[in-house]
Protein backbone atom coordinates (compact mmCIF):
# COMPACT_ATOMS: atom_id res chain seq x y z
CA UNK A 1 0.00 0.00 0.00
CA UNK A 2 1.39 3.49 -0.87
CA UNK A 3 2.23 5.94 2.43
CA UNK A 4 -0.01 8.79 2.45
CA UNK A 5 2.23 11.95 4.13
CA UNK A 6 -0.60 13.94 5.88
CA UNK A 7 1.49 16.24 6.82
CA UNK A 8 3.07 17.58 3.11
CA UNK A 9 -0.52 17.05 2.05
CA UNK A 10 -1.96 19.57 4.62
CA UNK A 11 0.90 21.96 3.83
CA UNK A 12 0.14 21.99 0.32
CA UNK A 13 -4.10 23.18 0.83
CA UNK A 14 -3.12 25.30 3.82
CA UNK A 15 -5.14 28.67 3.65
CA UNK A 16 -5.05 30.87 6.25
CA UNK A 17 -8.60 31.32 7.77
CA UNK A 18 -10.10 35.16 6.87
CA UNK A 19 -12.90 36.39 9.61
CA UNK A 20 -13.94 39.81 9.82
CA UNK A 21 -16.01 41.45 12.89
CA UNK A 22 -19.20 43.13 12.00
CA UNK A 23 -20.87 45.47 14.08
CA UNK A 24 -25.08 45.62 14.32
CA UNK A 25 -26.40 48.97 13.56
CA UNK A 26 -27.24 50.76 17.07
CA UNK A 27 -30.51 52.34 15.25
CA UNK A 28 -32.70 51.16 11.78
CA UNK A 29 -31.77 54.11 10.37
CA UNK A 30 -28.23 52.58 9.48
CA UNK A 31 -29.80 49.63 8.52
CA UNK A 32 -29.56 49.69 4.82
CA UNK A 33 -25.90 50.23 4.55
CA UNK A 34 -25.15 47.79 7.51
CA UNK A 35 -26.74 45.25 5.40
CA UNK A 36 -24.94 46.09 2.04
CA UNK A 37 -21.57 45.99 4.06
CA UNK A 38 -22.49 42.18 5.51
CA UNK A 39 -23.73 41.15 1.78
CA UNK A 40 -19.93 42.37 0.06
CA UNK A 41 -18.16 40.53 3.15
CA UNK A 42 -20.03 37.50 2.82
CA UNK A 43 -19.43 37.46 -0.97
CA UNK A 44 -15.84 37.36 0.06
CA UNK A 45 -16.53 33.56 1.61
CA UNK A 46 -14.56 34.45 4.85
CA UNK A 47 -14.81 31.39 7.27
CA UNK A 48 -16.05 33.17 10.05
CA UNK A 49 -17.97 36.32 11.03
CA UNK A 50 -18.06 37.65 14.27
CA UNK A 51 -20.93 40.03 15.31
CA UNK A 52 -20.40 42.32 18.09
CA UNK A 53 -22.76 42.82 21.47
CA UNK A 54 -23.08 45.60 23.63
CA UNK A 55 -22.15 46.54 27.14
CA UNK A 56 -24.73 44.94 29.40
CA UNK A 57 -26.56 43.83 26.43
CA UNK A 58 -28.13 47.19 24.94
CA UNK A 59 -27.73 45.63 21.04
CA UNK A 60 -29.25 42.17 21.97
CA UNK A 61 -32.14 42.25 19.85
CA UNK A 62 -30.35 43.62 16.40
CA UNK A 63 -26.95 41.06 17.51
CA UNK A 64 -29.39 38.31 17.72
CA UNK A 65 -30.75 39.47 14.47
CA UNK A 66 -27.86 39.65 12.06
CA UNK A 67 -26.58 36.19 13.68
CA UNK A 68 -29.80 34.13 12.63
CA UNK A 69 -29.48 36.00 9.17
CA UNK A 70 -25.93 34.69 8.78
CA UNK A 71 -27.32 31.17 9.87
CA UNK A 72 -30.27 30.81 7.94
CA UNK A 73 -29.21 32.72 4.54
CA UNK A 74 -25.27 32.18 4.09
CA UNK A 75 -23.05 29.15 4.62
CA UNK A 76 -20.62 31.50 6.55
CA UNK A 77 -20.06 30.77 10.34
CA UNK A 78 -21.24 33.71 12.70
CA UNK A 79 -19.83 34.25 16.38
CA UNK A 80 -21.55 35.52 18.62
CA UNK A 81 -20.50 38.03 20.91
CA UNK A 82 -21.38 37.76 24.03
CA UNK A 83 -20.36 40.39 27.79
CA UNK A 84 -20.77 39.78 31.30
CA UNK A 85 -20.02 42.99 32.82
CA UNK A 86 -22.81 44.59 34.67
CA UNK A 87 -25.12 41.77 34.54
CA UNK A 88 -27.20 38.80 36.15
CA UNK A 89 -25.87 35.17 35.68
CA UNK A 90 -29.73 34.15 35.01
CA UNK A 91 -29.78 36.96 32.24
CA UNK A 92 -26.43 36.05 30.83
CA UNK A 93 -27.71 32.78 30.65
CA UNK A 94 -31.52 33.95 29.06
CA UNK A 95 -29.38 36.07 26.77
CA UNK A 96 -27.09 32.23 25.77
CA UNK A 97 -30.39 30.72 25.46
CA UNK A 98 -31.71 32.93 22.80
CA UNK A 99 -28.51 33.14 20.53
CA UNK A 100 -28.76 28.93 20.65
CA UNK A 101 -32.39 29.31 20.16
CA UNK A 102 -31.20 31.47 16.72
CA UNK A 103 -28.29 28.98 15.58
CA UNK A 104 -25.43 30.12 17.46
CA UNK A 105 -23.06 28.01 17.69
CA UNK A 106 -19.98 29.10 17.90
CA UNK A 107 -19.64 32.36 20.67
CA UNK A 108 -16.86 35.23 22.04
CA UNK A 109 -16.67 35.23 24.84
CA UNK A 110 -15.71 38.66 26.70
CA UNK A 111 -16.10 39.62 30.39
CA UNK A 112 -16.71 43.84 28.96
CA UNK A 113 -15.53 46.45 29.98
CA UNK A 114 -17.19 48.39 33.39
CA UNK A 115 -19.19 51.75 32.76
CA UNK A 116 -16.38 54.50 32.33
CA UNK A 117 -18.75 56.97 33.71
CA UNK A 118 -19.47 55.49 37.13
CA UNK A 119 -16.29 55.53 38.90
CA UNK A 120 -17.48 53.78 41.82
CA UNK A 121 -19.08 51.12 39.70
CA UNK A 122 -19.10 47.68 41.58
CA UNK A 123 -20.64 43.97 39.53
CA UNK A 124 -23.53 42.67 40.77
CA UNK A 125 -23.17 40.42 43.30
CA UNK A 126 -25.48 37.83 41.10
CA UNK A 127 -23.21 38.79 38.16
CA UNK A 128 -20.84 36.88 36.20
CA UNK A 129 -17.29 38.61 36.97
CA UNK A 130 -14.98 36.52 34.21
CA UNK A 131 -14.54 35.38 30.86
CA UNK A 132 -13.81 32.23 32.44
CA UNK A 133 -16.89 32.39 34.24
CA UNK A 134 -18.95 33.15 30.91
CA UNK A 135 -17.10 30.08 29.37
CA UNK A 136 -18.25 27.82 32.39
CA UNK A 137 -21.95 29.43 31.69
CA UNK A 138 -22.35 28.52 28.07
CA UNK A 139 -21.00 25.28 28.69
CA UNK A 140 -23.62 24.74 31.43
CA UNK A 141 -26.59 26.10 29.21
CA UNK A 142 -25.57 23.94 26.79
CA UNK A 143 -25.74 20.94 28.62
CA UNK A 144 -29.02 22.25 30.30
CA UNK A 145 -30.63 22.56 26.69
CA UNK A 146 -29.23 19.29 25.56
CA UNK A 147 -30.07 16.79 28.48
CA UNK A 148 -34.26 18.57 28.12
CA UNK A 149 -34.35 17.46 24.42
CA UNK A 150 -32.70 14.68 22.43
CA UNK A 151 -33.03 16.99 19.19
CA UNK A 152 -30.57 19.85 20.67
CA UNK A 153 -28.22 16.58 21.97
CA UNK A 154 -28.28 15.24 18.71
CA UNK A 155 -27.14 18.75 17.43
CA UNK A 156 -25.18 19.44 19.60
CA UNK A 157 -23.03 16.41 19.08
CA UNK A 158 -23.24 16.92 14.97
CA UNK A 159 -21.98 21.00 15.88
CA UNK A 160 -20.08 20.90 19.04
CA UNK A 161 -20.22 24.07 20.81
CA UNK A 162 -17.09 26.47 20.16
CA UNK A 163 -16.09 29.55 22.51
CA UNK A 164 -13.55 31.83 21.30
CA UNK A 165 -11.68 34.44 23.57
CA UNK A 166 -9.74 37.47 23.30
CA UNK A 167 -6.34 38.09 24.24
CA UNK A 168 -4.55 41.07 24.19
CA UNK A 169 -0.70 40.81 22.96
CA UNK A 170 0.78 43.94 24.50
CA UNK A 171 -1.28 43.71 27.64
CA UNK A 172 -4.65 45.04 28.60
CA UNK A 173 -4.31 48.48 29.59
CA UNK A 174 -7.99 48.27 31.48
CA UNK A 175 -6.90 45.36 33.66
CA UNK A 176 -3.55 47.07 34.06
CA UNK A 177 -1.83 43.83 32.84
CA UNK A 178 1.43 42.74 31.27
CA UNK A 179 2.42 40.41 28.25
CA UNK A 180 3.41 37.18 30.60
CA UNK A 181 0.10 37.96 32.22
CA UNK A 182 -1.95 38.13 29.49
CA UNK A 183 -0.47 34.86 27.90
CA UNK A 184 -1.22 33.28 31.51
CA UNK A 185 -4.99 34.53 31.47
CA UNK A 186 -4.94 33.33 28.10
CA UNK A 187 -4.07 29.83 29.72
CA UNK A 188 -6.58 30.21 32.43
CA UNK A 189 -9.31 30.81 29.43
CA UNK A 190 -8.14 27.47 27.83
CA UNK A 191 -7.90 25.52 30.37
CA UNK A 192 -11.81 26.82 31.37
CA UNK A 193 -12.93 25.43 28.19
CA UNK A 194 -11.88 28.37 25.04
CA UNK A 195 -11.14 26.48 21.68
CA UNK A 196 -9.36 29.48 19.85
CA UNK A 197 -8.22 33.11 20.21
CA UNK A 198 -8.80 36.78 18.81
CA UNK A 199 -6.05 38.94 19.56
CA UNK A 200 -6.95 42.68 20.61
CA UNK A 201 -5.57 44.94 17.39
CA UNK A 202 -1.65 45.72 16.83
CA UNK A 203 0.29 47.29 14.80
CA UNK A 204 3.87 45.24 15.03
CA UNK A 205 4.29 41.95 13.91
CA UNK A 206 6.81 41.43 16.21
CA UNK A 207 4.12 41.84 19.02
CA UNK A 208 2.14 39.12 17.68
CA UNK A 209 4.83 36.54 17.49
CA UNK A 210 6.61 37.75 20.63
CA UNK A 211 3.22 36.82 22.30
CA UNK A 212 2.53 34.19 20.84
CA UNK A 213 5.72 32.26 21.68
CA UNK A 214 5.39 33.57 25.33
CA UNK A 215 1.93 31.93 25.12
CA UNK A 216 3.09 28.54 24.07
CA UNK A 217 6.01 28.73 26.46
CA UNK A 218 3.66 28.62 29.61
CA UNK A 219 1.28 25.65 27.73
CA UNK A 220 -1.34 27.54 25.67
CA UNK A 221 -1.85 24.98 22.54
CA UNK A 222 -5.12 26.66 21.19
CA UNK A 223 -4.67 28.66 17.87
CA UNK A 224 -4.11 32.55 18.26
CA UNK A 225 -5.57 34.50 15.39
CA UNK A 226 -4.06 38.01 14.67
CA UNK A 227 -6.52 40.66 14.89
CA UNK A 228 -5.83 43.34 12.13
CA UNK A 229 -7.36 46.81 11.41
CA UNK A 230 -7.15 48.43 8.09
CA UNK A 231 -4.82 51.23 8.66
CA UNK A 232 -6.49 53.64 6.18
CA UNK A 233 -7.81 56.45 8.35
CA UNK A 234 -6.11 58.66 10.66
CA UNK A 235 -9.18 59.52 12.30
CA UNK A 236 -10.50 55.76 13.30
CA UNK A 237 -6.67 55.24 14.31
CA UNK A 238 -7.26 58.32 17.21
CA UNK A 239 -9.95 56.62 18.09
CA UNK A 240 -9.25 52.93 18.23
CA UNK A 241 -6.33 54.00 20.74
CA UNK A 242 -8.91 56.13 22.93
CA UNK A 243 -10.88 53.00 23.13
CA UNK A 244 -7.76 50.43 23.44
CA UNK A 245 -5.11 51.94 24.49
CA UNK A 246 -3.12 51.06 21.74
CA UNK A 247 -1.09 54.04 20.04
CA UNK A 248 -0.82 53.95 15.70
CA UNK A 249 2.88 53.88 15.00
CA UNK A 250 3.81 58.15 15.09
CA UNK A 251 5.39 57.89 11.31
CA UNK A 252 2.28 55.94 9.83
CA UNK A 253 -0.10 58.03 11.60
CA UNK A 254 1.77 61.27 10.57
CA UNK A 255 2.01 60.83 6.85
CA UNK A 256 -1.72 59.23 6.63
CA UNK A 257 -2.39 62.84 7.89
CA UNK A 258 -0.41 64.70 5.86
CA UNK A 259 -2.06 62.62 2.50
CA UNK A 260 -4.58 64.78 1.46
CA UNK A 261 -5.92 62.66 -1.30
CA UNK A 262 -8.34 60.56 -0.13
CA UNK A 263 -7.42 57.71 -2.76
CA UNK A 264 -3.41 58.24 -2.26
CA UNK A 265 -4.33 57.61 1.60
CA UNK A 266 -6.37 54.77 1.39
CA UNK A 267 -3.93 53.04 -0.88
CA UNK A 268 -0.70 53.97 1.44
CA UNK A 269 -2.53 52.71 4.54
CA UNK A 270 -3.99 49.34 2.29
CA UNK A 271 -0.02 48.69 1.61
CA UNK A 272 1.01 49.09 5.53
CA UNK A 273 -1.67 46.67 6.46
CA UNK A 274 -0.88 44.39 3.74
CA UNK A 275 2.55 44.80 4.92
CA UNK A 276 1.59 43.77 8.58
CA UNK A 277 -0.42 40.91 7.64
CA UNK A 278 2.22 39.11 5.22
CA UNK A 279 4.70 39.36 8.12
CA UNK A 280 2.03 37.61 10.62
CA UNK A 281 0.77 35.01 8.14
CA UNK A 282 4.84 34.76 7.33
CA UNK A 283 5.24 33.83 10.66
CA UNK A 284 2.29 31.05 11.04
CA UNK A 285 -0.45 33.03 12.16
CA UNK A 286 -3.70 30.40 11.56
CA UNK A 287 -5.39 32.96 10.68
CA UNK A 288 -6.60 36.99 10.37
CA UNK A 289 -9.28 38.34 11.59
CA UNK A 290 -9.88 42.03 10.04
CA UNK A 291 -11.74 45.09 12.28
CA UNK A 292 -13.97 46.60 9.63
CA UNK A 293 -15.88 49.13 11.73
CA UNK A 294 -18.72 48.26 9.54
CA UNK A 295 -16.20 49.51 6.36
CA UNK A 296 -16.40 46.82 3.42
CA UNK A 297 -13.80 48.29 1.19
CA UNK A 298 -10.68 48.50 3.28
CA UNK A 299 -11.03 45.16 4.44
CA UNK A 300 -11.69 43.35 1.03
CA UNK A 301 -8.43 45.51 -0.23
CA UNK A 302 -6.62 44.19 2.37
CA UNK A 303 -7.38 40.51 1.70
CA UNK A 304 -6.61 40.90 -2.01
CA UNK A 305 -3.42 42.55 -0.90
CA UNK A 306 -2.58 39.13 0.77
CA UNK A 307 -3.94 37.39 -1.82
CA UNK A 308 -6.48 35.95 0.26
CA UNK A 309 -9.66 37.62 -1.35
CA UNK A 310 -9.99 35.40 -4.36
CA UNK A 311 -13.62 33.65 -4.00
CA UNK A 312 -13.53 29.73 -3.21
CA UNK A 313 -14.68 26.90 -4.70
CA UNK A 314 -18.03 27.18 -6.37
CA UNK A 315 -19.15 24.48 -3.80
CA UNK A 316 -18.47 26.75 -1.23
CA UNK A 317 -21.12 28.89 -1.93
CA UNK A 318 -23.57 26.79 -1.62
CA UNK A 319 -26.38 27.79 0.69
CA UNK A 320 -26.00 31.17 0.47
CA UNK A 321 -29.45 33.11 -0.59
CA UNK A 322 -28.13 36.85 -0.17
CA UNK A 323 -31.03 37.76 -2.21
CA UNK A 324 -33.52 37.09 0.62
CA UNK A 325 -31.39 39.21 3.27
CA UNK A 326 -33.64 41.78 4.45
CA UNK A 327 -33.71 44.29 1.92
CA UNK A 328 -34.11 47.85 4.03
CA UNK A 329 -33.39 46.30 7.13
CA UNK A 330 -35.86 48.39 8.78
CA UNK A 331 -38.00 46.45 10.01
CA UNK A 332 -35.62 43.56 10.88
CA UNK A 333 -33.51 45.58 13.48
CA UNK A 334 -34.07 47.94 16.71
CA UNK A 335 -32.55 50.54 18.16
Amino acid sequence: MASFDVSSTARGFHRPAVSFELMPPRNPAAAPKFWNTARKLVEAHPDFVSVTYGAAGGDRNTARTVVETLVKHTNVLPIAHLTCVGATKDSVADTIDDFLAAGARTFLALRGDPPKDHPNWKPPVDGVSSSMDLIALLRDVEAQRCRADASEALRGAAKPLTIAVATFPEGNRDAGTSRQQEAQRLLEKQQAGANFAITQLFYSAQAYTEFVDIARSVGVTIPIVAGILPMTDPQRLRRVEQLTGVPAPPDLSATLESITSPHMRHSYGIAASVELANAVIAAGAPGLHIYTFNKYEPALDLLEGVHLGSPLPAASSQGTDLASWPQDGASSLSA
